[in-house]
């Protein structure tokens, strides 16, 4: 199976806003907690923001 990096990075830059190089640096399981549709970890572009805020690094 191969890994849909074209997709996965179109996501993160429309639906997310991330940056290519931003998106290059996360691991998978900040993908996962990224792109998690349902539950607590579900993480929007508002909740992503506050964490850009709190921790700038």
């Amino acid at each position: 199976m191969t890994t849909p990096w074209p997709a996965m990075l179109r996501l993160a830059a429309e639906r997310l806003r991330i940056a290519p190089d931003a998106f290059w640096r996360l691991s998978l399981a900040e993908w996962r907690a990224l792109t998690r549709e349902d539950g607590p970890l579900a993480l929007d572009r508002a909740g992503f923001d506050a964490l850009l805020r709190h921790y700038p690094d």
